[in-house]
């Protein structure tokens, strides 16, 4: 084919995309723009942006998918609730001695999302340790919790989703079998430019997975997977 030939067929394109849009003369190029998006190459039509969202979507600190519908974050804030809703939540594990906010609370309650406190240790005293009170007991509740696929979809979170969140997480991939190299490595991916607490690490090498008790019939999938 030419070059001619090219240019002619897109020309062609084009005009014909114009003439069965309706676009208004004086309407602003930023408000009604055309983007060519990889569906295109499927053979999909063109897609007509008209505007943005209404809502902003943000999801919380350190947010990001463990598993299927298994997700850890830091504490949401109000400006989170819209990202949040698209989860369809059923359970939140906030694993901290303090409540959450006031408005993480409202939030549940209008929702119907269970929020489940799984590291309340208020006496202190003979248990009180450097993981900011999560206990042996508090992380095989939690983790019952995460073994359950009644409770799903759920986000496990703390104040800012990283070392109480890790040590979950981390007991979590001690179950399915990770290595503890691996597990290590994903405990720091969200520790910052701190880095990881070497505590942390050491109770969930130390930590005894036969402690949590998993019934088959009501375990998620991808849970079942890594345990054949």
């Amino acid at each position: 084919m030419s070059l001619a030939g090219v240019n002619d067929d897109n020309y062609s394109n084009k005009s014909n995309l114009c003439e069965n849009t309706p676009f208004d003369e004086d309407v602003d190029e930023e408000e009604d723009n055309i983007y060519i998006n990889e569906e295109t190459e499927l053979g999909r039509e063109h897609v007509l942006i008209a505007h943005g969202p209404q809502r902003r979507i943000v999801p919380p600190l350190n947010f990001c998918p463990v598993e299927r519908h298994l997700y850890r974050s830091g504490q949401p804030s109000p400006v989170n609730f819209p990202f949040l809703l698209n989860l369809n939540l059923r359970t939140i594990i906030w694993l901290a001695n303090e409540e959450p906010q006031d408005s993480l609370l409202e939030f549940c309650d209008i929702h119907n999302i269970r929020l489940e406190f799984a590291a309340i240790n208020p006496d202190g005293g003979e248990d009180d340790n450097p993981w900011d009170g999560l206990t042996e007991h508090s992380i095989i509740n939690a983790l019952q919790t995460i073994v359950n696929q009644d409770n799903y979809p759920l986000l496990v979170c703390c104040g800012m989703g990283r070392h109480r969140t890790g040590t979950v997480i981390g007991c979590l991939r001690r179950i399915m079998g990770w290595n503890l190299a691996s597990v290590s490595e994903e405990y720091r991916r969200f520790t910052g430019s701190r880095g990881g607490r070497i505590l942390v690490e050491l109770l969930i090498e130390a930590f005894d997975t036969n402690l949590v008790k998993i019934d088959s019939s009501k375990a998620p999938s991808w849970l079942l997977t890594a345990l054949e």
